[in-house]
């Protein structure tokens, strides 16, 4: 049976079919493809940054200008539970697509360096964010070392909620991410 819809059967139509694929935010996060992480990671940095000007990666670290002009990716794919740095058993996959995309640029540069931010909402003490936010960096730190990414070629810092993509002081699970970036332009000894 054919059914001819109204121009209002029709948008109530397309309202319940958005309604739907918005409800579980989580699952519409998708992870880019090792090749797609390989593009934008490999990309330059959006600035030059003249050999004498780049900066230790303690500095760096401090540096929001330079880190933002690093080429970068926010993991928001890997979903962290509330309060949780462990990377979901069923989300590994995704660690060891970044892991693809970062051992090719391993392979055709050499030397590189990769800085893992881990970040968090903002629910909760300062304090208590920022190790969160270091053990979501060290923990998918770890994972991208049990795939062959070189322990060297990575550093992690913790943000905690000093860096939310949605500014909310409500729990939110897209500012409870990862943000990788790959530094070696920036950085002395690269």
């Amino acid at each position: 049976m054919t059914r001819i819809l109204d121009r209002r059967g029709a948008l109530a139509l397309l309202a319940g079919a958005a309604t739907f694929t918005a409800l579980p935010p989580a699952l519409a996060q998708s992870t880019p493809s090792a090749a797609e992480l390989l593009e934008r990671l490999g990309a330059d940095p959006s600035m030059v940054i003249a050999p004498d000007a780049r900066v230790s990666v303690r500095e760096l670290t401090r540096r929001r200008d330079l880190r933002r002009a690093a080429p970068s990716v926010d993991i928001q794919s890997i979903n962290f539970a509330f309060g949780s740095a462990r990377i979901p058993r069923n989300e590994i996959w995704k660690i060891d697509e970044i892991a693809s995309a970062m051992r090719q640029l391993l392979r055709r540069r050499g030397r590189e360096l990769f800085l893992i931010e881990g970040h968090t909402d903002a629910v909760g003490s300062n304090e208590a964010n920022l190790r969160l936010s270091r053990a979501r960096a060290r923990s998918v730190a770890d994972e991208l070392a049990r795939s062959g990414v070189p322990n060297n070629a990575i550093e992690t810092i913790g943000y905690g909620e000093e860096d939310l993509l949605v500014p909310t002081q409500r729990a939110d699970w897209r500012n409870r991410r990862v943000t990788l970036r790959r530094v070696t332009d920036l950085v002395i000894g690269y």
